[in-house]
């Protein structure tokens, strides 16, 4: 059977349909839960906050008036793990600068 025959002659070529095709198969278990950069506040520190942050933001203006809608702060672990994660990495590198863009940490089901 010649090149040509081959390419153009698509009736005569046997397609074997006896092969199993492997498919992949991928179970998504989500083991992997992120770790959030920022936690509310707790309720003691709202009015704390919202009256330092209203103080500075109206500076020279005192008839300004101002809604706080949410009030977050660092979440504790995420702040230590990329303490931790950034200081082992510039121990080889002291002069490079890092940016963690996600935090994950293992579910316990």
């Amino acid at each position: 059977m010649g090149l040509f025959e081959r390419l153009f002659n698509k009736e005569k070529t046997e397609i074997k349909s006896d092969e199993v095709r492997l498919s992949p198969i991928i179970e998504e278990q989500n083991e992997w839960q992120e770790v959030v950069g920022y936690i509310p506040v707790e309720s003691e520190e709202y009015q704390f906050v919202s009256l330092i942050a209203t103080a500075i933001a109206a500076g020279d203006q005192p008839e300004s008036e101002f809604r706080i809608k949410r009030i977050s702060k660092r979440n504790p672990e995420a702040q230590l793990v990329s303490v931790i994660a950034t200081s082992i990495a510039s121990a080889d590198h002291a002069e490079s600068q890092f940016l963690i863009r996600s935090i994950k940490e293992k579910r316990t089901s």
